[in-house]
């Protein structure tokens, strides 16, 4: 039986070829399917395009070591307070996620290759969303957090 973490890295590999692309089709559906978040960000989008693939191939790189991971998420969560964001824009990026990666994977992106992700993003929501509640983020309602 293949882990979540050979999941998380086999489909990351399959879609790396496509570098920025997988970003940018991120950040378009994102903003087509949530554009209350367009605000928080730039008008033009290189650069953000380029720092979100260099973080998802770091948390790839690095998924076998929570402690790294924990640390980088931890990191992304205070930073990203600063620009407007809360807990409650979390699941949206997470389904803008999902939806890129499984555009570009191809025939890597399986049921389970898709709960592997589900899980890994599970965690990125929870630590981040912890480091934004200490930042000062309002939490999303009925959490508790805040």
């Amino acid at each position: 039986m293949t882990s979540q973490t050979e999941l998380v890295k086999s489909s990351f590999a399959a879609v790396e070829p496509y570098g920025t692309q997988v970003t940018e089709y991120f950040y378009d559906h994102l903003f087509k399917h949530h554009p209350e978040v367009r605000p928080l960000f730039a008008e033009h989008m290189g650069e953000q395009r380029d720092r979100l693939w260099q973080a998802l191939r770091a948390l790839v790189g690095k998924v076998e070591d929570t402690e790294a991971v924990t640390r980088m998420l931890d990191g992304l969560g205070t930073r990203h307070v600063g620009y407007g964001a809360t807990p409650a824009h979390l699941p949206a990026v997470g389904a803008s996620l999902l939806a890129a990666l499984k555009h570009f994977a191809g025939p890597a992106w399986t049921p389970e290759t898709e709960a592997a992700w589900v899980a890994v993003y599970g965690v990125i929501t929870d630590v981040m969303g912890r480091a934004m509640a200490r930042a000062g983020a309002p939490a999303p309602a009925g959490t508790g957090h805040g």
